[in-house]
């Protein structure tokens, strides 16, 4: 062969070698497609159209129809319920990926309708000199309906005991300590409001001091501005009616009472009902207030401190017993038939699978039963989760989107007796939920009213709350975002962020969110538009767990032409997207430092003094803090550089992770033995004045009180619990910060 053909062909060769790899490697892109899946951020404009999307009218027909009946848990308008959702999170064209219910048999109590409560005065030869009405007046056509339940005291005892009346103010230990030095209250009936003390409390509180019988009113002062007159409240105005009645769950803690820590299926070991604690140990039983004027302005006695005044046409004396006239010589009889049994209550739940990250979840969720129609507690909520499911479910459908990480929407059973839906199913599902699950964004009553914002939940959840605030307008002008309204009415002044920000409220354990903060230690938070606290100050709607709760009553006092409903809707559904899309978590870990660094400057400032002589020294606490401010900005610095560059899908996992377990490190489940489910060392009850670490504060306050050496010790003990978990969240934002 041609020695010039042969090198000729080699150089051909390679010409044709290295042209193919010149056009591979600038023709061809180095990044493969399933990698840019991978790295692909929250989408702006998916969720600009999410929002134009959402439907005010369509909002407002979910209300009407999950209103139109009482839902009581696990009576028939309950299951009715029950179906409504299912069927919509199945529909072909905007369900979901998957909806299913799910059972517990859980403890509840009910009032015996052939035997309804009431409160009763009888006269010294027991003669009835009044009753207590029954249930609410009729005042609109759906008061009529039969399944009304009749106002009671869910969990109180039965019984009929008869005494002298008394009042005690709001019911708190102190009022009974006050009371007790001027009447002996053994054998009594005491008259209560509501407010100041939980609902069980009050009860619990009076027994101490031999009281027998407990009522329970709702006084104008409190609720309606001390508006009292028919002509002033609804149907004429928002404000509760005389004959309303404020019915409730009576009990201290949460989840099914006879399966603490365990789901209520039936072949869970269940304690026994005497062994259940944080219920009334005396009969109560709630009452309008027209029928408590006609027990307060007739007892006689010494007249109540200006404090303890209410709104009703007279001045309050505390008794015991009746002065001359109607009632003179007269006793108060509480009735009560209530009854206790265990029935199956269903959840409801939704998903939506997650394309990259279907192990990692963003949960939202909101109770659907109700004492009567609930049309703002819980429906306004059932019907905002309704819409937001239905423009991402027909998303979904249509192939146009799907989330990065899995969305599960929680429809919660049997709430109002203890959050005991959203408990059984952190229960059931402990290990998977506490491992996989990012946040958890409640919507309970979505609207109470329509002037502002309202949120509340952990630090971490402040900037993605805020940015999504920012996108949204409010319902009285689209150029006034909600964050900019929003600050005008709760606000407070920020070092990190520079200037004044909106007001972040806490969470307690007012709704299903609790279970999921103060047990499983997951980022929480809570969404509502509420009421401008400078020209009312009810302590809640007015028609709140009454008859009164309607349809009617929200269309036409609390939200006409929804669109606040439809602007915490907008706000939420932005929020759940940015959470399931993000290619970063926009959780801010940074945003713990201002509650760390505040509860430990104020423990510095009450307690330093008497510890020092105790040789007792917050100094690891301080160090704690110390160490989480540090690793704190590292992280933070390391977050906004990624934002600039190409990471790999692992490190960005990672660092997801930590963002994700940061609040599981504030968890102890041996911190508060004597506080179920309370297991966060930031947010756990606390009954300390001291806004501070819950439990150095409770320990400092009864060691103080006692004295006693092995109570300081037990302050020694929470100062350790504090420091180790806040020392541990240090170290779960370092080992992200060191990837």
């Amino acid at each position: 062969m041609n020695l010039w053909k042969v090198v000729g062909s080699v150089f051909g060769a390679a010409l044709i070698l290295a042209i193919g790899l010149l056009i591979g490697h600038f023709g061809i892109s180095k990044t493969p497609s399933w990698a840019k899946d991978l790295s692909k951020d929250v989408d702006e404009a998916f969720i600009r159209d999410f929002m134009k999307e959402v439907d005010n009218n369509r909002i407002r027909e979910n209300l009407r129809e999950l209103s139109k009946s009482p839902h009581l848990a696990t009576t028939r308008g309950d299951e009715e319920t029950v179906k409504l959702i299912l069927n919509r999170w199945k529909d072909p064209k905007f369900g979901l990926d998957e909806a299913k219910e799910e059972r517990y048999n859980v403890y509840l109590s009910f009032p015996r309708s052939e035997t309804p409560n009431n409160v009763r005065v009888l006269a010294p030869d027991n003669s009835l000199k009044l009753e207590s009405r029954l249930t609410e007046e009729s005042l609109t056509s759906d008061q009529a309906d039969s399944e009304v339940v009749k106002p009671y005291a869910a969990y109180s005892p039965s019984g009929n005991p008869k005494g002298k009346l008394v009042y005690a103010n709001q019911g708190k230990l102190s009022d009974f300590e006050t009371l007790n030095k001027i009447i002996d209250l053994r054998g009594t009936i005491a008259i209560v409001r509501y407010g100041g003390a939980g609902r069980s409390a009050k009860a619990i509180n009076a027994a101490k001091f031999g009281v027998i019988g407990v009522i329970v009113y709702t006084d104008p002062k409190d609720i309606n501005d001390g508006k009292a007159d028919a002509s002033q409240t609804y149907p004429n105005s928002w404000y509760m009616p005389p004959s309303g009645v404020e019915r409730g769950g009576y009990v201290e803690d949460f989840g099914d009472l006879l399966t603490p820590y365990y789901p209520a299926k039936e072949f869970t070991y269940r304690k026994k009902e005497s062994d259940i604690g944080g219920l009334p140990p005396i009969p109560t039983q709630p009452i309008g207030f027209e029928d408590a004027e006609k027990l307060i302005c007739q007892l006689g006695g010494a007249e109540a401190d200006s404090t303890w005044q209410g709104s009703l046409s007279c001045k309050y004396n505390i008794g015991p017993g009746f002065r001359q006239g109607d009632f003179s010589g007269s006793d108060v009889q509480v009735n009560v038939y209530n009854y206790a049994e265990v029935r199956p209550s269903a959840n409801v739940m939704g998903m939506i699978r997650g394309s990259v990250e279907p192990d990692r979840y963003i949960m939202y969720g909101n109770h659907r039963d109700s004492w009567v129609h609930g049309a703002i507690d819980p429906s306004s909520g059932t019907a905002v989760m309704l819409e937001i499911t239905r423009v991402l479910g027909k998303k979904v459908k249509e192939g146009k989107w799907r989330p990065r990480r899995t969305i599960i929407f929680g429809s919660w059973g049997a709430e109002e007796f203890g959050l005991i839906g959203s408990t059984e199913f952190s229960e059931d599902y402990y290990n998977k939920l506490r491992d996989r699950t990012a946040a958890y964004i409640n919507v309970d009553i979505s609207v109470f009213a329509n002037a502002t914002l309202r949120a509340q939940g952990t630090p971490p959840v402040q900037n993605v709350i805020f940015t999504a605030a920012k996108q949204v307008g409010t319902p009285v002008s689209s150029s006034l975002s909600v964050y900019d309204n929003w600050i005008r009415y709760f606000n407070r002044s920020s070092s990190l962020y520079g200037g004044v920000i909106p007001q972040l409220g806490t969470l307690g354990a007012g709704s299903d969110y609790a279970p999921f903060i103060h047990y499983l230690g997951i980022t929480s938070m809570d969404l509502a538009y509420t009421y401008d606290r400078s020209k009312t100050s009810a302590r809640i709607y007015p028609a709140y767990h009454t008859a009164f709760d309607t349809f009617d009553y929200t269309d036409k006092h609390i939200d006409p032409g929804f669109t606040s409903h439809q602007t915490v809707a907008r706000t939420a559904g932005n929020v759940l997207v940015r959470l399931a899309d993000s290619l970063i978590l926009p959780l801010g870990p940074r945003d713990y430092l201002e509650t760390l660094e505040n509860y430990y400057n104020t423990a510095e400032r009450e307690f330093s003094g008497q510890l020092s002589a105790k040789n007792i020294s917050l100094v690891p606490l301080k160090n704690a803090v110390a160490r989480y401010k540090t690793f704190s900005e590292e992280l933070h610095k390391t977050i906004s550089e990624l934002k600039d560059a190409k990471e790999t899908p692992l490190r960005v996992r990672m660092i997801n992770d930590q963002l994700m377990l940061l609040e599981r490190a504030f968890i102890n489940h041996f911190a508060f033995p004597d506080k179920l489910y309370y297991s966060h060392v930031i947010w756990a009850s606390r009954s300390s004045s001291v806004a501070t670490f819950p439990g150095i504060a409770d320990a400092y306050a009864k060691a103080v009180s006692s004295g006693l050496e092995d109570d300081w010790a037990q302050v020694h003990h929470h100062i350790t619990v504090a420091a180790t978990a806040v020392d541990n969240a240090a170290s779960t934002l370092q080992t992200a910060a060191s990837i």
